[in-house]
């Protein structure tokens, strides 16, 4: 019995353990400003000279307030993010931030953020949203809601998501907050069928039940990315 209990309970300590070191690293102390230019390599960055930060270190002229073009865009949008890359003073103080503008109709189009739940606040317009669960045996369930301006939604952590503005003639902009410095993005049809190297077409038509032609024909396609 002593010894079924004792496994339990490292079994238990491993599970919490896990779980504690599966997001960003919390900060051990007020700040480790990202070292972009060190040649040590680390899971994050690490920190720079603290008798070297200054303001400037935690501070970008990111201009969020302006419109961006979403014209160039096959898919209609334009997601400026504010990682740890573009603001060093994020390391180790798990955010980011992005500022996502909609053309009329436009989308930013079903994707993963494999470190990141996200949290979407609409600014001007309106936006038809929603995120798929993993698998189950009843499938994959689609929550979805339309948001106006001023409304508030939440994607959990790794899951399929998207945001589409239905309007016609208007555009719309949100503001997004990550829970991680670097949350990382993944566009499915992007990874899918624009993957370098491609992925071989018979695994593809294979799973989307589709002929080779059709998969050929999607791979041929320009998947362009919308963060800028």
């Amino acid at each position: 019995m002593a010894a079924s209990t004792h496994f339990l309970l490292i079994a238990f300590l491993a599970l919490v353990t896990s779980q504690a070191i599966a997001s960003d690293p919390s900060p051990l102390q007020d700040f480790c400003v990202a070292d972009l230019h060190s040649p040590v390599k680390v899971n994050g960055f690490v920190c720079k000279d603290p008798m070297a930060v200054n303001a400037d270190d935690f501070f970008k002229a990111a201009n969020l307030d302006k419109p961006r073009d979403t014209m160039k865009s096959k898919v209609g949008s334009n997601v400026t993010l504010i990682n740890v890359m573009r603001l060093p003073g994020l390391n180790t103080l798990g955010i980011s931030l992005a500022r996502i503008d909609y053309a009329p109709l436009g989308e930013n189009p079903p994707h993963t953020h494999p470190r990141a739940t996200e949290i979407l606040t609409v600014l001007e317009g309106t936006l038809y949203v929603g995120f798929v669960t993993s698998n189950t045996d009843n499938g994959n369930k689609l929550f979805a809601k339309v948001l106006n301006k001023g409304d508030v939604f939440v994607f959990p952590q790794g899951l399929i998501h998207f945001q589409f503005n239905p309007v016609h003639d208007k555009p719309a902009v949100a503001i997004a907050a990550l829970s991680s410095q670097n949350p990382g993005v993944i566009t499915i049809a992007n990874a899918v069928f624009g993957s370098k190297p491609p992925i071989s077409d018979d695994v593809l038509a294979k799973a989307f039940q589709v002929q080779k032609g059709t998969i050929d024909w999607l791979q041929a396609q320009f998947w362009e990315n919308n963060h800028y």
